[in-house]
Parts: structure tokens; sequence; C-alpha cells
């Protein structure tokens, strides 16, 4: 069996090579002058089982993924694992008008084509998993942003919203602390007031955890009010860090502790490792 890492991913791709005693194929990939992907897999892989590690965002590294998979097809593979630390186009995962695409359902089933088996890390809603067309999993990246917090002394996790519930308990369970969410009351056309619904966040370490962070308005928020009831640190975690336009200075100017993100997609603050919960599916 060999590990095959697209560029997006290379870190997560030799972690999870060390993870399951698999050599990392070699690979090419470089840009042609008009920008186009070339891509080749040096290794002999005819009758290995490959496991193809490449995020699927932004748009370039799905085209590098594509070709990933029918190199490794063409190569005679037999059986072709892909591994999506993050899958793009999650959250399009229906019509909200008339005339737009099912873009989850669409970018599922160009993977499924030249694939036998999917992984992905925290998707966006657990259904997607049923647009592919062959077995199609879902892992966690909870306990592994879990162990990071604990050690950070965190006392207090919290959800950005009643639908993150289960993740912060999940991370609570871990560390051995309190866990609630931020309830939303719009107090006018213009005011919305973000508090944690049941617990008081005073004089907690607090950890606000999260699937995803783009554009960081929300949870800069969250990490104002936190503040002003008197927190004594505010740590926000998530499993996908986006971070989109100036998402990084929002979560500073608010007063934000730490940022922490996993290397699903790799930036500053990609401080923790998926590769232990995608190597348990493997």
């Amino acid at each position: 069996m060999y590990i095959i890492g697209g560029t997006a991913s290379k870190a997560v791709a030799e972690e999870l090579a060390k993870e399951l005693h698999c050599p990392l194929a070699e690979t090419i990939a470089k840009r042609f002058p008009d920008d186009e992907c070339y891509i080749r897999i040096v290794d002999d892989i005819s009758q290995e089982q490959v496991i193809i590690v490449q995020t699927a965002y932004p748009d370039h590294n799905i085209v590098e993924l594509f070709l990933l998979q029918n190199a490794a097809k063409e190569a005679g593979a037999s059986k072709i694992t892909v591994v999506m630390p993050y899958m793009g186009y999650a959250r399009q995962d229906k019509k909200f008008q008339k005339g737009e695409p099912i873009s989850a359902q669409t970018l599922a089933r160009l993977i499924s084509a030249q694939a036998d088996a999917v992984i992905t890390v925290d998707p966006h809603k657990e259904y997607i998993l049923d647009f592919f067309t062959v077995s199609a999993v879902g892992c966690s990246a909870v306990p592994e942003l879990a162990k990071y917090l604990k050690k950070q002394s965190v006392d207090f996790i919290l959800a950005p919203d009643k639908g993150a519930l289960e993740r912060a308990k999940n991370a609570a369970d871990i560390i051995g602390c309190e866990y609630d969410y931020m309830e939303k009351k719009r107090i006018d056309g213009t005011t919305v007031e973000i508090k944690p619904k049941k617990l008081d966040a005073k004089g907690k370490i607090v950890a606000i955890i999260d699937d995803i962070i783009s554009t960081g308005g929300t949870m800069a928020k969250s990490i104002e009010h936190l503040n002003n009831q008197g927190a004594n640190s505010v740590f926000v975690a998530c499993t996908h860090g986006l971070f989109a336009g100036d998402a990084i200075k929002k979560l500073h100017t608010a007063g934000c502790t730490e940022i922490i993100a996993t290397n699903t997609i790799i930036s500053d603050f990609s401080k923790v490792s998926i590769a232990p919960c995608i190597a348990r599916l493997l």
C-alpha cells in the first residue's frame, strides 16, 4: 500500500505514512506556463492499494485531485482510497434558489468516478457523505483539538450555536470540563446579543470550538461578549481554518488569546494534526 500526497496536503500525507508504516509514493507536480497542472506518480503502484491525500479546496486543488486519481487508475492501482482532509463546496448541499447547482453532490459524484472509497474530516453535514456513489465516511478532529486545548488548561468549552453543541460536548468530555453554546438574541435591526445560554464564563479559560472558521464575524462577536463577561482568556479552535478576507484581524481585534486550527488547510494556525483520526479509519 502506498500513500500519495497532493500538493495541498503533503504534511498530512507524510504524517499518515508514518502512522500506517506505509511508503510515501514519489510524485511530480508542477504548473505549465498557462497554469495547467502536470502530475506524475513516479513509483510503480501497479496492483497496489493507494491512498490519495488531497484537500479539495480551492479549485486548483480539486483539479489536481482528479488528475492524481486518474494517474493512479492509469498506473493500475488495485484500490484507490481518496482522503480529503477538507471537502470544498460542502456547504452548498441543496438548492437554496431556483437554478442553483447542488455543488456538494456534484463534487462527490466526480470524485466517486475514480475512487473505491472516500474519507473526509468533519464534513459540514453528515448526510453529504450519501452524495458519494462509493463508500464514504467522515472522521472527527475533535479528539485531537481537545487534547491540544487541555494542555492550555481550558476549563469551559463553547459551541458557537446550538447546532454545534454535540461537538462542544465531545471536546468537554475529553477535557473534563463544562460546556455550553452561544445563544443569539436579536435586540433590534442592527444589534445582536450573543451569550452562553446557561453557564457563566466569568473567570474561565474558554475555548469556542467549531468545524469551520471562514470570515470570522460571528466568532469575533462571541469573543468580544465573553471578554466583556469577564472570561480569563478566550481561545478559538476549528477543524477547517479558511480564514477568508480579514478574518484573522477580526479575531485578534476582538481579543482572541490564540487561534487553533488543524492541518486540513495549511496556515500559520495549523497546530493540530488530523493524521491520527484518519489513520483510525484505515
